[in-house]
């Protein structure tokens, strides 16, 4: 027998006689203990956040000590009076305003900007291409972006220790393109019946129906990514998709939220916010459909190598080709068990539903604001649709009576342009690309940017800037459509999802991001087939557009815009 399970220790404060047990107690103990079983819940909170801001507070002065300091002015201070607590929470809703504001008075000069977790030093846009050759290891847009989503909050830390999520797009997605995008589109015509209230719509083209358009974009885009990440049964399984979708919108209200508030507040923040609850519940849910994938893709193993060799042959679900196959057949570790791949399957929904749902929106509201548009790109998206068959059949291949994808994508020129032109305007995030600097760095001109430092450039006010762009806020969609054709070298530069250091939407350098060409796709074959069968007009047409919001650096669309739609008389 194992005789230290039985050693005692001898009675003192902690460890009371058995037969004195209350001699040895301080008194002290015992009035606080009995002053904190009595507190009430306000009073509970308060002692919770005073404790929380004082553990932060001197963490940060622990490590404050430690670390080289930012030597470029900070702007935004009303007074030398002015404690930075109070700047930090005029960042939130007003960073718009405050980014212009420095951007206009410091031309040209670096900047920091203060939001309550994080201090970012804004860079010109002149250093940008001196950036993007700092390795990851030095320089991290993973470090900067996935903070930004509280991912301790939410079970997703393991985006900060692995990229497999981004390894999938790169050296799969992105490759194998136009065979993905085909099978995308074919998931599209089939969930377009569902996610679009076509039996409420005359074949006259006389009754207008209220939609809400983003939504409904997020529908489609949901069918089609689970299409090319899960495959068949998963894209139809209608909890998947419910969980694509949401997942999406809960987390980042969740995020945006608890960016609201200081860090220290965030234990208990989190608490409150019915939001992040329900992305634990979608994550949890997560696991039994992703699972079942898993244990598909397991017991199918022996007989793909088997059909590999000629030996048997599969049927067509089981030969379908999808990026959750790649994942497990790469992964290793934790990255293959089922709670760790069902969250990364429900973060890759995020970067694509979410971001391009927006862009999708942003582009019908701007052609709804400038309804002069509506008959140039319709002639172009009618033009192809002669030749090559209407939208609708593209990617079906032969057996669909359509030609694959690529062929319409790359001929709708001036729907490129006009992508463009919105993204330009209407970027998901105003300070952008940003990076977190994971070790000291200092750049060519002796700039140092110290480690833990938020770095970040002014991308919209770049974009807006009569510098960088002749009459940059007229909306002139054919901007891009003009530089194309300029002369022959241009033909196949001024792109959608082309990286330039003019149009930073999808990021720059090697770091930009790994889906955008999917993205790309999904989205203009979207757009031509709306343009193709459908007439769109703001349903209060006395508001105009529904104005984009900002909560600290992140855009938002209008979640309550609603639009009209009728059927196309032709």
């Amino acid at each position: 027998m194992n005789t230290l399970h039985h050693t005692s220790s001898p009675p003192g404060p902690l460890n009371p006689s058995p037969g004195n047990t209350t001699d040895h107690l301080n008194p002290f103990h015992f009035a606080i203990k009995d002053r904190i079983e009595h507190l009430s819940y306000p009073k509970t909170f308060a002692l919770i956040l005073i404790t929380s801001w004082l553990l932060s507070t001197t963490a940060k002065w622990l490590t404050n000590g430690k670390r080289k300091k930012l030597t470029v002015p900070t702007w935004g201070y009303r007074s030398w009076f002015e404690p930075t607590l109070l700047l930090q929470a005029r960042f939130v809703m007003g960073a718009r305003q405050l980014v212009h504001e420095a951007y206009t008075k410091m031309p040209n000069m670096p900047f920091v900007l203060k939001r309550y977790d994080a201090d970012f030093l804004i860079l010109p846009i002149r250093y940008l291409d001196e950036l993007r050759l700092i390795p990851l290891s030095k320089l991290s847009n993973k470090g900067a972006n996935v903070a930004n989503l509280v991912p301790e909050y939410h079970g997703i830390t393991f985006l900060l220790t692995n990229n497999l999520h981004v390894e999938v797009l790169r050296k799969k997605l992105t490759p194998e393109l136009w065979k993905f995008i085909d099978s995308a589109s074919s998931e599209l015509s089939h969930g377009w019946d569902i996610s679009l209230p076509l039996a409420q719509l005359s074949t006259n083209g006389n009754d207008w129906v209220k939609i809400d358009f983003e939504r409904t974009v997020r529908d489609l885009v949901a069918r089609m990514t689970a299409k090319v990440f899960l495959g068949d049964p998963a894209c139809r399984d209608e909890t998947w998709l419910g969980i694509s979708v949401d997942f999406s919108i809960d987390l980042f209200t969740a995020s945006f939220t608890m960016k609201m508030f200081p860090p220290w507040m965030y234990p208990l923040v989190a608490l409150l916010i019915p939001a992040r609850r329900r992305v634990l519940k979608q994550l949890k849910a997560a696991q039994g459909i992703v699972g079942e994938q898993m244990r598909k893709h397991a017991s199918l193993k022996e007989k793909r190598a088997q059909a590999d060799r000629g030996e048997v042959a599969l049927t067509e679900e089981e030969a379908q080709d999808t990026l959750l196959d790649w994942m497990l057949d790469h992964g290793k570790g934790d990255e293959v068990r089922v709670e760790e791949m069902s969250a990364r399957q429900c973060v890759l929904t995020l970067a694509s539903i979410h971001t391009t749902a927006s862009q999708a929106a942003n582009m019908m509201f701007d052609l709804c604001e400038h309804p002069q548009w509506w008959g140039v790109l319709q002639e172009e998206v009618d033009g192809i649709a002669k030749e090559l068959g209407p939208p609708g059949l593209a990617g079906g291949g032969k057996d669909g009576g359509g030609v694959g994808v690529k062929e319409w994508c790359v001929r709708l020129e001036k729907l490129d342009s006009f992508f463009q032109e919105t993204q330009r305007r209407e970027p998901p995030i105003m300070l952008g690309p940003q990076r977190l600097a994971q070790q000291d760095v200092t750049l060519k001109d002796g700039t140092c940017i110290p480690r833990g430092t938020r770095v970040a450039f002014p991308m919209l006010e770049h974009q807006m800037d009569p510098q960088t762009y002749e009459n940059p806020n007229e909306y002139d969609p054919m901007r891009f459509y003009r530089k194309r054709h300029g002369s022959p070298e241009q033909i196949h530069l001024h792109m959608a999802g082309q990286t330039h250091p003019n149009v930073l939407g999808f990021g720059y350098g090697n770091q930009a991001c790994p889906g955008r060409q999917f993205a790309v796709a999904e989205i203009k074959l979207i757009m031509a087939r709306m343009l193709y069968e459908f007439e769109f007009k703001f349903a209060d047409e006395t508001k105009g557009r529904p104005k984009t919001g900002y909560i600290n650096e992140m855009a938002m669309t209008d979640w309550n815009a609603r639009l009209l739609m009728r059927k196309r008389v032709r």
